[in-house]
């Protein structure tokens, strides 16, 4: 996942122009960072031999005979001194005369014991099972029957130009600006996709074909392959339809038909302590359809993940990288979410297990419709710039009021409209200060396209207020 470091030096860096590709209305990178790892755990069973079993049964009843003894002991604290001599001498009677008749009745008693034990374990492993399990759900094989062929494989290629040291810290590379750059590389990744349709339309993360999480900012896959779970593995150029990174959703388009579509549920349905199962690909193709399976730990968990604020279903079912894209279902094998991330093993100090995420169904529906149809989701509101907090400290420093520096303005755009220009200083919307993007975002997304707000900046010593018509944001914006 994304790291990020955002190197302040003692220079104002206002007035440096940046350098940061077409997302508006976002700050630079978040310094969440999440990790993954998987955890193996393997024995094997030992295996007695016949005279191993006989030598166990003598032990397993001078065993029971030494419990008896220390029962005794204990009774004699209870019953008092009187009765000491004859507790003790049926104890010891039996333990001298005991024959291997005696010996092999014990065992016995012992074995049923064990067998006995071994059977409540299975029935409380069962009894999990279906007490997570809503009424009438299907056994997880069925589940896993009915889904499985509808979870498929992700395959993007990105394109990427080597970062260079000569970069300031702004991140504007002069040694590549001025000529000087190296030729592009590519990389891959691979994740999950859900066919939701028998006609070729797959439902996956945005993450998985567009990169702004690594160090390189590869953004769109240059190509995508799915790969369908059967037999064959059977291969398909895919066309992405629309992604929208708010969501972390993404619907590309394979050329085929009678595929089988996944049953779609509603999330607005489960409870927390609900069995679920995952379904994905974790750590690449070669464990292709893997299957895990836990609990809803959580609804409505609110997450900021790279800036971006998701609610979203937590759940212990394993998911790891590889995983997203994939379907999370429900006990009658719908697809009630969408594997999104994974707080990983190390967070802060505290050592984690078990904290899987993925976007709920019922939220995703419309936005999959709006990617379908329009390419990008309708109605959202923009401004149409990217910028940078100014710190409480940065202001002091360069006697500047705190709110958001605007880096850069699309030609055309709101802001542009609006008369905003590179350099301004947000300070406040609609009457409401603000400090940071992430207020300047809340407010604004309060609104809709086509809406008027007032934008309150800065400029040259001086601060104006002007007013600004929302546009609805697109994907090719």
């Amino acid at each position: 996942m994304l790291e990020n470091n955002n190197r302040r030096q003692n220079q104002n860096p206002y007035d440096s122009e940046p350098n940061y590709g077409n997302f508006y209305d976002q700050t630079p990178d978040s310094e969440n960072s999440y990790e993954y790892e998987r955890v193996y755990s393997n024995h094997e069973p030992v295996k007695k031999s016949g005279a191993g079993k006989v030598f166990m049964k003598v032990v397993a009843a001078v065993a029971a005979l030494a419990i008896v003894s220390v029962s005794s002991v204990e009774m004699y604290k209870l019953f008092g001194q009187n009765n000491v001599d004859t507790v003790a001498d049926t104890s010891s009677s039996r333990v001298l005369t005991a024959d291997s008749s005696d010996v092999d009745s014990v065992a016995d008693s012992v074995t049923d014991s064990q067998q006995e034990t071994s059977s409540t374990s299975a029935v409380s492993t069962a009894s999990w099972i279906n007490m997570a399990a809503p009424e009438g759900s299907l056994t997880i094989p069925q589940i896993v029957e009915k889904a499985k062929p509808s979870a498929v494989g992700v395959s993007a290629v990105f394109e990427y130009e080597p970062s260079n040291s000569n970069s300031n810290f702004w991140g504007f590379d002069f040694y590549n600006y001025y000529g000087g750059g190296q030729q592009s590389q590519q990389f891959t990744g691979t994740g999950t996709g859900i066919v939701m349709s028998e006609d070729g339309y797959i439902i996956t993360n945005a993450h998985c074909i567009y990169d702004d999480e690594s160090s390189y900012k590869a953004g769109k896959a240059i190509s995508v392959t799915v790969v369908m779970g059967d037999d064959n593995e059977t291969e398909y150029d895919a066309q992405i339809i629309g992604y929208d990174l708010q969501t972390d959703l993404a619907v590309l388009k394979i050329d085929a038909t009678g595929l089988t579509p996944a049953e779609f549920g509603s999330s607005d349905d489960l409870q927390v302590g609900e069995l679920v199962v995952a379904i994905g690909n974790p750590l690449g193709f070669e464990l292709f359809g893997t299957t895990t399976c836990g609990i809803v730990s959580a609804l409505n968990r609110e997450v900021t993940i790279n800036d971006k604020e998701m609610t979203l279903i937590q759940t212990d079912a394993a998911i790891n990288s590889g995983n997203s894209g994939g379907p999370l279902l429900n006990g009658y094998g719908q697809v009630i979410g969408i594997n999104s991330a994974k707080m990983g093993s190390t967070y802060g100090s505290a050592s984690v297990e078990g904290l899987g995420f993925a976007i709920p169904i019922s939220d995703a529906k419309d936005i999959i419709n709006d990617l379908i149809n329009y390419g990008y989701v309708a109605g959202r509101p923009q401004l149409g710039i990217t910028g940078v907090d100014v710190t409480e400290s940065e202001a002091q420093r360069f006697n500047l009021p705190q709110g958001v520096y605007v880096y850069s303005v699309s030609e055309g755009s709101a802001a542009f409209e609006a008369g905003i220009r590179q350099g301004d200083i947000i300070t406040a919307i609609e009457g409401t200060e603000i400090s940071t993007m992430e207020e300047l975002n809340e407010i604004k997304n309060e609104h809709n396209a086509g809406d008027t707000v007032t934008i309150t900046i800065y400029r040259s010593g001086t601060t104006t207020d002007v007013n600004l018509t929302l546009q609805e944001v697109k994907q090719s914006n």
